[in-house]
C-alpha cells in the first residue's frame, strides 16, 4: 500500500509540476531518419550521425512544485561537435505532439546552418537562426510557433530576481528577433541562477574529453563518437583525469579486536581488481560525467589480446616486405603518404582440397544458371564473306541489281564469339568480429567462406576473370592482405584449400585494402571492372580509425576507385550499416543481407545483377 500511494503521490506532482507532457512525446527514434535526411538537405556535414544527448543538470531556477516534485533538475540539450549532432532522446517540451516533432525538424534545420561553432552560444544560436529563416522561408511560420510555445512554458521574468529576469528579457528578445541581442547581462547577485535551458536553441559542444595519452598517436582512447552511434544508444560526457600518486600509501590504524574470530569466519568469494563489474552499465548511467585514465596495468583485456596474437610459425606467409599506402585525414584535408604498411600474405598451410560436401548441389545448381552467362557463339549477317548464305540479304541484294542499285553488303553469314569484358575483385572482410556466431553450428567467418567458394564455382562457369582476397588489420603498419586467388590463377583444389583456411583475427582498417585492390583490379584489361566488398561492419581499428576519421578514410577510398574507372560495391551483414553505408558507397552502392546464413546464395546472384548487360 505504501509503494502504491507513494507512485500516486509521485506521478500527481510530477504533472502539476509541468514542463513535461508525455502524452505528446516524440521519441527520437520515431523521426531519426527525417532529421537526419534534412539535416544533410540543408547542407549539414554529411558525415555526422545522429544520436541521442545526454541528461545535464543546468542549474537554472525551478518553480517550487519542481522543487518538491525533485524534477527538471537535468535536461537533454542539442549539440554538435565534429563526429556527431545530438538530438535530445525524447522530446515533450509542448502539450501538442505536433509541435513536438517539429522541434526535432528545426534543430536539425538549425544545426545545419550553425556556421560559427567558435563564436558564444548566444551570439552563434542567434546566427545560425537568422541563415536557417534566410535560407529557408517556409521555416518561419513553424519557428514562430516553437518561439510562441517555448516562452509561454518558460518561467516568468517576475517571479525571479531582478538581474536573472533581465537574462531572461534578453533571452526572450533573442528568440523573437534574432540578431537584436549582442549579449546577456551578468549576474550580479551570489544567489542568482543561470538562464533556463532554451530548447530551440543548441548548447556548446564540448571540448574533446579525452585526449591523446603518451607519445605514439596510435595510442588513442575512443571519444564520445567514435563507436557506431544510434539514437537508441546512450550517450556519455568524459573527461580525462591522471592517475593518483599512491607510490607511498598510509596504512590505515585498526584494532585487533575487529579482526574475525573463527567462529565468525565465513568463505566469501572475494573480488578481484580484474573481475567484471556486472553492473558497471548501471553504474555509469547514473554518473554525469565518466572520468577516463590511463593506469598502465595490464588488464585482462590485454592479456587476451596478446594471446589472440599468433606466432610467426602459425601466422600466414608475408609475401614481400610490405607495401606503403597512403590515409585520408579529414581533420587536416591531407593524404598522408606512406602512412599504412599493407602486408601481402598467403596461407601457410593450406593443402588442395575438393568443394565441402554440403555445398556441391547449390554450386551444381549456380554452375547451370550462370552458364547461360558464358560467351556464346552468334551468327553475323550480311558479310562478306562466311561459311553460309545469308538468303535474305542474297534476296534484298538481288532485287537491288535489277533495280539498277549497287549491293552494298554483303551476302554471307559468319559466326563470331561474344565475350563478356568483365573483371571482378572480391575482398572480404576477415576481422575479429566475424568470428561471432549466427546459429549453433555457424559463425559468420563460415557463412563468408561458404558464399567465396560458391561465388567463384558461379564464376568458373561464366568464363569471367575474378581474383578474391581478404583482409585484416592491427593498426596502421600491420594491414594484412590474404592472397586467396589472383587474376592470374585458375580457381582449382589449391585455391580452395586457401579460401578453406581463412580464418578471423584482427580488425578493419578498410582504406588501405580498398586501395590496394583497387590499384590490383586497375590494372585488369576490361571495360568493366567491379570492385565488390564483403564485410560485417564499420572501418574500425585500435587507434582512432574507429571513429569518423576511418569512416571518412574508407570513403575517400572509394572515391579513388571510382576515379579510377572501377564500380565499387559493398555487401553486408549488418543491421546498422544504414546509418553509414549510404555515406560511404552512395545510396545504389551497397546490400544489406538481413539474414547472414542467406550470403552464400545471395551472393552470385547479385553479382549476376550487377554485371547484367
Amino acid at each position: 500500500m505504501e509503494e502504491f500511494i507513494g507512485k500516486l503521490w509521485h506521478n500527481w506532482v510530477t504533472k502539476a509540476a509541468g514542463g513535461h507532457y508525455p502524452q505528446a512525446a516524440v521519441k527520437l527514434v520515431e523521426v531519426e531518419k527525417t532529421a537526419g535526411i534534412l539535416f544533410r538537405a540543408f547542407g549539414g556535414d554529411p558525415g555526422l550521425n545522429v544520436a541521442a544527448a545526454t541528461l545535464d543538470a543546468h542549474g537554472a531556477r525551478r518553480h517550487w512544485l519542481q522543487r518538491l516534485a525533485g524534477s527538471g533538475e537535468k535536461a537533454a540539450q542539442a549539440r554538435r561537435d565534429a563526429e556527431t549532432l545530438r538530438l535530445p532522446p525524447e522530446i515533450a517540451a509542448f502539450p501538442d505532439k505536433a509541435l513536438n516533432r517539429d522541434l526535432y525538424l528545426w534543430l536539425a534545420a538549425l544545426a545545419a546552418c550553425d556556421v560559427s561553432p567558435r563564436r558564444g552560444w548566444l551570439i552563434r544560436n542567434q546566427h545560425a537562426t537568422l541563415a536557417a529563416l534566410e535560407r529557408y522561408p517556409g521555416l518561419v511560420p513553424r519557428y514562430r510557433r516553437l518561439v510562441a510555445a517555448h516562452i509561454a512554458c518558460r518561467m516568468l521574468p517576475d517571479k525571479m530576481l531582478p538581474d536573472e529576469a533581465a537574462q531572461e528579457n534578453a533571452l526572450r528578445a533573442a528568440l523573437n528577433e534574432p540578431g537584436s541581442v549582442a549579449g546577456l547581462p551578468p549576474l550580479t547577485s551570489l544567489k542568482s541562477h543561470p538562464p533556463q535551458p532554451v530548447v530551440l536553441w543548441l548548447i556548446a559542444a564540448d571540448e574533446p574529453a579525452v585526449a591523446t595519452l603518451g607519445k605514439d598517436p596510435d595510442e588513442q582512447l575512443p571519444t564520445e563518437g567514435s563507436s557506431q552511434t544510434d539514437a537508441s544508444k546512450e550517450a556519455h560526457k568524459a573527461e580525462q583525469v591522471e592517475k593518483p600518486d599512491n607510490k607511498t600509501p598510509v596504512l590505515a590504524m585498526f584494532r585487533a579486536e575487529s579482526l574475525p574470530t573463527w567462529a565468525e569466519y565465513v568463505r566469501v568469494n572475494r573480488a578481484f581488481d580484474e573481475d567484471e563489474n556486472l553492473d558497471a552499465q548501471n553504474a555509469a548511467r547514473d554518473l554525469e560525467r565518466l572520468s577516463l585514465m590511463r593506469d598502465g596495468d595490464a588488464g585482462k583485456s590485454r592479456v587476451k589480446f596478446d594471446l589472440d596474437l599468433p606466432s610467426a610459425a602459425e601466422d600466414d606467409t608475408p609475401i614481400g616486405p610490405g607495401i606503403a599506402l597512403p590515409e585520408w585525414d579529414y581533420r587536416k584535408e591531407l593524404m598522408q603518404e606512406k602512412h599504412c604498411l599493407l602486408i601481402p600474405m598467403q596461407a601457410q598451410d593450406a593443402e588442395a582440397a575438393p568443394l565441402p560436401g554440403p555445398l556441391v548441389a547449390t554450386a551444381k545448381k549456380l554452375r547451370g544458371q550462370f552458364a547461360a552467362l558464358a560467351p556464346q557463339r552468334r551468327w553475323l549477317k550480311a558479310q562478306a564473306d562466311g561459311p553460309e548464305l545469308d538468303l535474305d540479304n542474297c534476296v534484298r541484294n538481288q532485287a537491288d541489281r535489277l533495280c539498277g542499285h549497287t549491293p552494298e553488303t554483303g551476302g554471307y553469314l559468319a559466326q563470331a564469339r561474344c565475350e563478356r569484358d568483365l573483371a571482378c575483385l572480391l575482398l572480404a572482410d576477415l576481422s575479429m568480429s566475424t568470428d561471432a556466431p549466427i546459429s549453433d553450428t555457424h559463425r559468420i567467418i563460415d557463412v563468408i567462406r561458404d558464399s567465396l567458394l560458391l561465388f567463384s564455382e558461379a564464376l568458373t562457369a561464366t568464363g569471367d576473370r575474378f581474383g578474391i582476397y581478404g583482409f585484416s588489420s592491427l593498426r596502421r603498419q600491420n594491414v594484412r592482405f590474404h592472397l586467396l586467388k589472383d587474376f592470374q590463377q585458375r580457381y582449382d583444389a589449391a585455391a580452395r584449400g586457401r579460401i578453406l583456411a581463412i580464418k578471423p583475427g584482427f580488425y578493419t582498417r578498410m582504406g588501405a585494402a580498398l586501395r590496394q585492390a583497387a590499384g590490383i583490379l586497375a590494372e585488369q584489361a576490361a571495360s568493366r571492372r567491379l570492385l565488390l566488398i564483403l564485410t560485417d561492419g564499420k572501418p574500425n581499428d585500435l587507434d582512432l580509425y574507429d571513429s569518423r576519421y576511418g569512416i571518412e578514410d574508407t570513403r575517400m577510398a572509394v572515391h579513388e576507385a571510382r576515379r579510377l574507372g572501377l564500380m565499387p560495391f559493398c555487401v553486408t551483414i549488418d543491421r546498422e550499416a544504414g546509418s553509414y553505408l549510404p555515406y560511404l558507397f552512395g545510396p545504389a552502392g551497397f546490400c544489406v543481407i538481413r539474414k547472414p546464413e542467406e550470403l552464400p546464395q545471395r551472393l552470385p546472384l547479385l553479382y549476376a545483377q550487377l554485371t547484367r548487360q
